[in-house]
């Protein structure tokens, strides 16, 4: 029996999007499948009180040059051609991510995270505008008006709640996070670590 990976995933994360694009090749060399979790980082980080890191690193510049280096090593590492930094981060992902929950509910969460991290990652949308997320729906060839009714439902906005609070409740403080069984990991540098595990 394959195993099975949760990642904790929210589009507001440029270190999701990243992960994303490398998590089909550790699936195919594994035999493992990453199931993806809806959660609100903004949340996650609420309730383990933490900080983005440009705010809690803000007054260490060193640090943050160096995450910069870092990223692009792991763009060239892996071929990685398509990223732009969003002009409009950070970019509030309330709304997307109910709809990711809706996408999830109703059983397409998959093709609706692979058309909307373009958005954010490579068209660099301003995907916290109502009006922007309804075209981009559209676009994808989703129902956009039914994905709008659903952001507002209650079941929608419950489920996404529990989401982000089981998440924190197993450990994760923010994205990406992984687990496997009850081992945590966090950070596109940890998916190394994932591997291994999964290859034992």
């Amino acid at each position: 029996m394959s195993k099975t990976v949760d990642f904790i995933f929210d589009f507001a994360s440029p270190n999701g999007y990243f992960c994303h694009k490398v998590i089909p090749d550790i699936e195919a060399r594994t035999g493992a499948k990453f199931v993806y979790k809806p959660c609100l980082l903004g949340g996650i980080h609420k309730l383990s009180n933490n900080q983005a890191p440009m705010v809690a690193f803000a007054d260490i510049p060193l640090k943050m040059a160096y995450d910069s280096i870092e990223i692009d090593r792991f763009i060239k590492k892996h071929a990685i051609d398509e990223f732009k930094m969003n002009p409009n981060f950070p970019i509030i992902t309330l709304q997307l991510m109910r709809a990711a929950v809706a996408a999830d509910i109703d059983g397409y969460l998959m093709e609706f995270i692979e058309a909307m991290l373009p958005c954010m990652w490579e068209k660099e949308l301003k995907m916290d505008d109502p009006e922007v997320l309804k075209a981009a729906f559209s676009d994808a060839g989703f129902d956009a008006d039914k994905i709008f009714e659903q952001m507002a439902s209650d079941e929608v906005k419950a489920k996404l709640i529990s989401n982000t609070q089981e998440a924190v409740d197993r450990g994760a403080f923010g994205i990406p996070t992984f687990f496997v069984d009850d081992e945590i990991f966090f950070g596109k540098e940890r998916l190394g670590q994932v591997e291994e595990l999964l290859q034992d």
